[in-house]
């Protein structure tokens, strides 16, 4: 048998008595501090998943537990974090659909709006969305993208013009709307 091979096996043997030894303790713990069975389930899965690909950090004896609490905490904490995240761009979109109804003239609908985004390709919607929906700037979007900052100012104004003539066509009036509107028009599909 290869080195390899009893390594692997080792690894996951270990692991199991690990994951026997704690699945209840630490299950209890986020069970405790969670909503719902979806979201204990999906702590529960990120912490052992980390404890796998980290088990040559993982303490022997005791302080496996410890350590698996500590990974638990980290992981319902980063969720927590996540659900404020969500939260906020709830409000920030509700802000922006505010503002497009005092903008938008009785005749026109979201439809038009949405219909406009949805004609834009996926790289053009992709880019909008980064700048609106994720509130990146041109640098950060380079970065995302993996392209110079140059680039990606270039790709984010055409992306604009393009939605600003499909928004035309859909019969939406940008003079009526303004440019924040439609500046706005990027993060909200």
């Amino acid at each position: 048998m290869r080195a390899g091979s009893v390594t692997h096996h080792d690894r996951k043997q270990r692991f199991e008595v690990i994951y026997v030894a704690n699945y209840a303790d630490i299950l209890a713990y986020i069970r405790r501090r969670t909503d719902s069975h979806d979201d204990a389930a999906d702590a529960l899965a990120e912490t052992f998943a980390t404890a796998w690909r980290r088990l040559d950090d993982l303490p022997r004896g005791q302080d496996a537990r410890l350590w698996l609490f500590g990974v638990a905490r980290r992981v319902l904490a980063n969720g927590r974090r996540a659900e404020s995240r969500r939260s906020e761009l709830v409000e920030r979109l509700g802000r922006q659909l505010a503002v497009w109804a005092e903008h938008i003239e009785a005749g026109e609908s979201m439809a038009g709006v949405q219909e406009a985004f949805g004609r834009l390709s996926g790289d053009d919607r992709e880019i909008l969305a980064l700048a609106g929906w994720e509130g990146l700037g041109s640098d950060e979007i380079a970065t995302v993208l993996g392209c110079s900052r140059a680039n990606a100012r270039l790709r984010l104004h055409r992306a604009r013009k393009r939605l600003a003539r499909q928004l035309d066509a859909a019969g939406v009036d940008l003079a009526r709307i303004g440019l924040r509107a439609v500046a706005m028009t990027k993060g909200a599909m």
